[in-house]
């Protein structure tokens, strides 16, 4: 299939609706940083569209670039569109440039491929991997090194094979690692962002323009305007203001005009004395008037008089001490320190950390501000949003990081799973220096973005890696490799189970888990999320094997009759057959009976779409019971499991009222619900007394979350009695819960 079919099916739709997006955020966002950010998402989805409508990218493709192997790590923008551009190429990065001048080389990538190849380039990518000063970035980035490991260990031939390899692309990609002044720390240790990127958040924060408008008012414009009230104050008689001055107040008004002159060119940022009905702006009128005019008409005569009781009756006459102790605290409050300034104050102490990995002392970068700090006081407290950024860069286990609420969701820790599982992957291979380098490569490769595929296609697997294949023979999985990937496996699992229970294990994730149970040797299915709007109307086969285990585990439960599966029916299938060299074998049978129980009439559009592959989900419980099959339990039980993702699907609920786009909210309570029947299915749960437990709990929730879910809880209800939904789905006043629908959706 061509580029331009290719596009025909995929359309510019979607890239077009996110080059607009980033357009107008890039011309009409208030925030300069976001402004620069949402430029930089524009210049690539137009890259995008440029290389779809010239044919230069077939999206869609393993091989989105024409003439660029799979293996090149491509740029991916949101949904998986390939921009054209290779992460191991654009200019040369700093390294590479000192890299040039300290050898006195060009600048330019295939002068330094060259050299990495002399023998003192050889001498120092082996003396770095040694001594693991190195870090990899992207994947490309290991390959010169493997070169260096397979010529010190004899395997000249192999090394010469892989140069041949990627020597056409030395002048475009690079094929060196990073130079690092420490090793790469713990595997076991991870963390959300670097210290490097905390710092840089902090840095962009700038001042908040109303906080740093307030701080002018109460620091200068308030004083100021006492002053004013106080020379006003001067000529009162019997209360009332007078209009007969000697030249001393005159000297003193002139000097206070002149000195507002001044305030008013470098204090900008609050407005109020600009304001022609405010007090100060009264006060300062009339001394012009004064001074420089004709005098006070009546009317300003008027509004003076009410300016000068006004400010009497609310804060006492200049002087007193309740309007000291008021200005006091104001003072205090307009010269407390900012967070713009805490975030500097912590900036700085973060500078002496290595920018490329986590925060180890998280409390004492916090700690309170010390003596000799700048930008606040000794003993002042780091504001909680400070902290906050500060805590993302916390270093420590994935556990204690879920613990410490770093991890506030499924798809953030997948960010962090593929170092652990790096670290699984090189274990199975002897030689350590040998096993930190693949440890590196399979975590950069774990951060490569999915591309966008067709016809059941997979995405490039790590052992595709021409650097990986070439070392390949040094590799000697054992008993006890695979079993310490089977432990990882399963405490990943379970955590990601324990934290998150409402929420579909995402494809990240799911990526992971399956590498893991590769590593493990255990050939289960781990399937993917499908993405509706371009789904094919077919399932690669192991969506079938999934189900199948699925049905091992549920036939005769709650889940099964719940959602009117015949697991036996299904455990009977066996037509799957293989598609293509690097295409997914399907089942035509599974795929028929996906698109029976969604009944869509064969419609064609993303929610139909969206309602059949939502039935895969189910008949495979989307991970669920392979995680189960594996090992993985939750800590504190299935029922105390079941009642925290009815929560989740409460609170889901909840955000539906008033929401005009309450279609994903939906989708994603309907899938918090299905894992809620498979948390009330396992064995030891008494789904009765659970149901219960429930409707306890809905009538703890606000009306209109009870009124929603209520018949969906009805109708769990009927089926726990032993009832069943009828061909439309109800069961008297109860009804099962589903996410996709073509059309309005009843809870929405």
């Amino acid at each position: 299939m061509d580029g331009n079919e290719h596009e025909k099916r995929i359309g510019s739709g979607y890239p077009t609706t996110q080059l607009a997006k980033a357009f107008a955020t890039s011309i009409g966002h208030e925030d300069a940083d976001t402004r620069q950010r949402a430029d930089e998402r524009l210049h690539r989805w137009e890259s995008v569209l440029r290389g779809m409508l010239n044919g230069v990218l077939t999206i869609g493709s393993r091989t989105p670039v024409a003439g660029r192997p799979a293996w090149v790590t491509p740029e991916v923008v949101r949904g998986g569109f390939a921009t054209g551009k290779a992460m191991a190429g654009g200019p040369l990065l700093p390294h590479e440039t000192a890299l040039a001048d300290r050898t006195g080389r060009p600048a330019q990538r295939r002068a330094l491929f060259a050299h990495h190849l002399t023998e003192a380039g050889l001498a120092d990518l082996v003396a770095s991997l040694r001594a693991g000063t190195y870090r990899v970035d992207v994947p490309e980035e290991a390959a010169l090194p493997v070169v260096a490991w397979l010529l010190g260990a004899g395997d000249r031939e192999v090394a010469l094979a892989l140069l041949d390899e990627i020597g056409p692309y030395a002048d475009r990609l690079r094929f060196a690692p990073v130079p690092r002044d420490v090793p790469a720390p713990d595997p076991a240790v991870v963390w959300r962002e670097t210290a490097g990127e905390v710092r840089a958040n902090l840095a962009r924060r700038r001042p908040d323009e109303r906080i740093e408008a307030m701080r002018e008012a109460l620091t200068v414009w308030n004083p100021f305007a006492d002053r004013l009230l106080a020379l006003w104050l001067d000529t009162v008689v019997d209360g009332r203001v007078a209009v007969r001055f000697d030249d001393r107040w005159r000297d003193r008004a002139t000097t206070l005009l002149d000195h507002y002159e001044r305030l008013a060119t470098v204090h900008r940022r609050c407005g109020k004395h600009r304001r022609k009905k405010e007090n100060l702006a009264i006060l300062r009128a009339a001394v012009q008037d004064m001074v420089y005019g004709a005098g006070l008409t009546p009317r300003s005569r008027g509004l003076l008089q009410h300016a000068v009781d006004s400010m009497l009756r609310r804060r006492g006459r200049p002087g007193s001490p309740e309007h000291t102790a008021l200005r006091t605290r104001q003072a205090v409050t307009g010269t407390a320190p900012t967070h713009h300034a805490f975030a500097r104050l912590v900036g700085d102490r973060l500078a002496d950390l290595s920018p490329d990995v986590g925060i180890t002392d998280v409390a004492a970068r916090t700690a309170p501000v010390r003596a000799g700090e700048q930008d606040a006081p000794a003993g002042a407290a780091v504001p909680e949003p400070i902290r906050r950024v500060v805590a993302r860069g916390r270093a420590g286990t994935v556990e204690e990081l879920v613990a410490a609420g770093v991890v506030p969701s499924a798809e953030v820790l997948a960010r962090l799973v593929p170092r652990i599982a790096a670290a699984v992957t090189g274990a199975a291979y002897p030689d350590e220096t040998l096993r930190v380098l693949v440890a590196a490569t399979h975590h950069a490769f774990g951060n490569r973005r999915s591309l966008l595929l067709r016809d059941l296609e997979h995405q490039v697997r790590f052992d595709e890696l021409p650097w990986v294949r070439a070392i390949a023979g040094h590799r000697h999985t054992t008993d006890g490799t695979r079993d310490d990937a089977g432990a990882a496996l399963r405490r990943l699992g379970q955590l990601t189970l324990d934290s998150f229970p409402a929420t579909v294990l995402p494809n990240p994730m799911v990526r992971q888990l399956a590498g893991l149970a590769r590593e493990a040797g255990l050939g289960l299915p781990w399937v993917e999320e499908l993405a509706a709007d371009i789904f094919e109307g077919t399932f690669s086969g192991k969506f079938l094997t999934a189900a199948k285990i699925a049905g091992e585990l549920l036939a005769g439960t709650l889940y099964e009759r719940y959602y009117g599966i015949d697991y036996a029916a299904l455990a009977r299938i066996d037509d799957v057959d293989r598609r293509g060299r690097h295409a997914a074998a399907t089942s035509p049978a599974f795929d028929a009976l996906c698109l029976a129980r969604a009944g869509t009439g064969g419609r064609c559009s993303v929610a139909a779409n969206g309602m059949v592959i939502e039935q895969a989900q189910i008949l495979t419980t989307h991970n669920l019971a392979t995680l189960v099959t594996v090992g993985v339990s939750p800590a504190a039980g299935w029922p105390d499991l079941a009642r925290r993702t009815f929560a989740t699907a409460a609170t889901l609920t909840a955000r539906i009222q008033h929401n005009p786009r309450p279609l994903p909210t939906v989708k994603d309570t309907a899938y918090a619900w299905r894992q809620m029947l498979f948390h009330l299915s396992m064995p030891g749960v008494d789904p009765t007394a659970a149901v219960g437990l429930l409707w306890d709990d809905l009538y703890r929730q606000p009306p209109y979350v009870r009124d929603r879910l209520a018949p969906a809880l009805d109708g769990l209800g009927h089926v726990v009695a032993g009832g069943g939904f009828g061909p439309d789905g109800t069961a008297g006043s109860g009804r099962r819960l589903l996410g996709w629908a073509v059309g309005r959706h009843w809870l929405g």
